[in-house]
């Protein structure tokens, strides 16, 4: 339990953005240094952490925890995985006005937000290229980003949930043809 705490807390403290910018150092972590999930298991854990309530970070962490050790595992990684932010968030709030009027603070945290970008950024790549290449997704993917798109260029005031949720749609709609096609297979 205390290297799950550790390991989150490291993660937690280190790495700057939120959940997105965590899933690349989470994946290094559990998957290719101490092989706790197959890479399989993580990139379908990512999926529903996303779709689930929470920040994903902390659902990431929460399953990993309870894999690992069961609900006392699953603690012990979310606890580590928030408390960094809990403290900085407290320390910050104490002296916020005074914090965010120091120049080179304001200045660090621009490139911070740059930095970030570029992290989510390299998470996306990384995820794309995993992805099973079929037309099937391929598709979906260009129909998702394009509606993504859509939204933020006309402002519209619609939530990713709805684009996950018809990503979701999608693949159930997907695996019930194939299923129906290859049970017409069998039958012929």
């Amino acid at each position: 339990m205390i290297q799950l705490f550790l390991l989150f807390f490291k993660i937690g403290l280190f790495v700057f953005g939120g959940g997105y910018a965590m899933i690349g150092f989470v994946e290094s972590e559990c998957v290719e240094k101490r092989g706790w999930l197959d890479l399989e298991e993580f990139q379908n854990v990512c999926a529903i952490a996303e779709s689930t309530p929470g920040p994903i970070a902390i659902n990431l962490a929460t399953y990993v925890g309870r894999k690992r050790q069961g609900v006392k595992g699953a603690v012990a990684a979310t606890l580590g995985v928030v408390t960094p932010s809990f403290l900085i968030i407290f320390t910050i709030s104490r002296f916020f006005n005074r914090f965010l009027e120091i120049e080179i603070v304001a200045s660090a945290f621009a490139g911070i937000k740059v930095a970030v970008g570029v992290l989510i950024f390299k998470v996306a790549l990384t995820m794309v290229k995993r992805l099973k290449k079929s037309a099937f997704s391929w598709i979906l993917m260009g129909v998702m980003c394009a509606a993504l798109l859509s939204i933020e260029i006309f402002a519209l005031n619609f939530s990713s949930l709805w684009l996950i949720a018809a990503g979701a749609a999608a693949g159930l709609l997907l695996y019930a043809v194939s299923a129906k096609k290859e049970e017409k297979d069998d039958l012929s």
